[in-house]
Parts: C-alpha cells; sequence; structure tokens
C-alpha cells in the first residue's frame, strides 16, 4: 500500500471484519456521533418541529454521503492496485464482492 496513506491499516482491518462479520457497522467511529445526534434530534422536536426535521435531513445527507466515500476509498484501494499494474488478490476481489453484497442486501431490507 502507498506509504503515507494513514487509512491503510483502517482499511484493512474493515476489511477483516466485514469478512468475518458481513452485518458489521458501515461507518466506522463517527457512527457513534450520528446516533448522538439523531438522539438530540428526536428530542427537540417537541419544541421546534421545523427545526428537527431540517436538522433529520441534514444529519441523513451526511450519513449518506459518509456511506458514499467509505465505499468510494474502497474503490479507489482497488482500482489504484489495477492502475499500478498490481495483480488484485482473488481473496481481496472476493471480500469486496461480499461487502458490497453485505450493503446492497442491506439497504434493501430496511
Amino acid at each position: 500500500m502507498p506509504e503515507g496513506n494513514g487509512r491503510s491499516a483502517s482499511s484493512e482491518r474493515n476489511r477483516v471484519t466485514e469478512a468475518q462479520e458481513p452485518d458489521a457497522p458501515l461507518l466506522g467511529p463517527e457512527q457513534e456521533e450520528f446516533r448522538s445526534r439523531w438522539q438530540r434530534i428526536q428530542s427537540e422536536f417537541v419544541d421546534d418541529p421545523r427545526e428537527a426535521v431540517g436538522a433529520a435531513d441534514t444529519l441523513v445527507a451526511e450519513v449518506m454521503q459518509a456511506l458514499a466515500t467509505t465505499f468510494s476509498e474502497h474503490k479507489q484501494g482497488l482500482e489504484g492496485q489495477w492502475h499500478r499494474g498490481e495483480e488484485v488478490a482473488t481473496e481481496e476481489l472476493r471480500v469486496a464482492l461480499q461487502r458490497y453484497r453485505s450493503f446492497f442486501n442491506r439497504l434493501l431490507n430496511t
């Protein structure tokens, strides 16, 4: 993996976790912040429903962007290997496909 990429160890950990636990969280540590913000939004609804709905819209958009960023980084990692002419191990591709399958199924089951 390229030097200077602080996410490489984290990405590897995520790939291993997702391969072992297909229902592992899709987001990293920011997930707890998102949950905390959601709780605040719900508690503020009684006092200011319009503001709470606006805040909920913003939060959902941020979560969707975080998910898109996570998958984009994963895709860039694989494509980077291909563009450098490196062979991507079948196991890495298998894990990537499992990750996408899990995400896809979780999206459709909600």
